[in-house]
């Protein structure tokens, strides 16, 4: 079980970095279907949610973004990435960046 873990934990940091590869390319179509993907394949996961957020986030959905930061912070709240990202978009003075993955937390 715990190499299970192990590989869903590698698999999900793909995930981050290949969505924000794909997110700094412009490529939104790409991007949106490879999360789905993964949030079909990992239906107990956060991090889907959370960068499915940043992407309607980056292409001005904001309603839509923090459906999907609600949802991550419901499946983990503990998941301190959709914390950063809900606290900081729904404020009325959004601070920072956006905040992918765990490596993003050092930037800040």
């Amino acid at each position: 079980m715990n190499q299970r873990l192990t590989e869903e934990s590698k698999k999900l940091s793909e995930l981050c970095n290949m969505v924000r590869r794909l997110t700094k390319q412009r490529n939104f179509s790409d991007c949106e279907r490879v999360i789905a993907a993964a949030m079909s394949e990992y239906p107990h996961a956060p991090q889907p949610h959370n960068l499915m957020g940043v992407l309607f986030k980056i292409k001005d959905d904001p309603a839509t973004a923090m459906k999907h930061f609600r949802a991550a912070c419901s499946l983990d709240p503990s998941y301190t990435p959709v914390r950063h990202n809900l606290h900081n978009f729904a404020s009325l003075y959004t601070v920072g960046a956006f905040v992918f993955d765990e490596t993003d937390l050092g930037n800040f």
